[in-house]
């Protein structure tokens, strides 16, 4: 006697176990966010800008990816800093731009709204208007010389925004960096790298 085999085709397909396509999709969730959580971790991350003092560079609620992988503080960058040892930020990262690191010397001329470094004029094109002189009694000072290790940052909106002029901040330590601005995601009429 003759055994006949039959071939299944594609449509007799054995029948799934219940939840197995659950199984599937929470593996596959459970793996994306392992993967995040290390990219968010050790390359990068997202954060939003809090306010106007970095205006007209960044505006307030735009969303900014931040690269943390490696990063070297450099004159000019913009950096997410978390300066949770200051209890007048309200222990929230802030943003603002590297204008001079370690050795350096700044003089602020609030008359002529001209920042020096090192003895020379620095170029700042991503100002919107000139500086005034702070009506904070905690900003009034004029010459800074940056410690090792720190580096010293203002906001692109100078008329408001609380600093490293400002004695309650002051220069900030390099640990205290979470990374250099990279890109803007959000809104999508921004998007676009730093």
């Amino acid at each position: 006697m003759e055994e006949q085999v039959q071939e299944q085709t594609p449509e007799e397909k054995a029948p799934r176990k219940p939840g197995e396509d659950l199984f599937y999709w929470l593996g596959a969730l459970v793996g994306a966010i392992v993967v995040l959580t290390l990219v968010f971790s050790f390359l990068g991350r997202l954060t939003r800008v809090d306010g106007h003092s970095m205006d007209p560079t960044l505006a307030h609620n735009e969303m900014m990816l931040v690269w943390s992988l490696g990063y070297q503080p450099r004159r000019g960058d913009i950096v997410v800093l978390n300066k949770t040892s200051t209890d007048f930020l309200g222990k929230r990262a802030i943003v603002k731009r590297v204008i001079a690191l370690g050795g350096d010397t700044v003089d602020i001329d609030y008359e002529n709204s001209v920042v020096y470094l090192n003895g020379q004029p620095l170029d700042e094109p991503y100002l919107g208007e000139p500086m005034s002189w702070p009506g904070s009694p905690y900003m009034q000072r004029t010459h800074f010389e940056i410690p090792e290790g720190s580096v010293f940052v203002m906001g692109d909106n100078r008329n408001n925004s609380t600093d490293s002029r400002d004695e309650q901040l002051g220069a900030v330590e390099e640990e205290f960096i979470l990374g250099r601005v990279f890109a803007i995601l959000w809104p999508l009429d921004q998007l676009g790298l730093i």
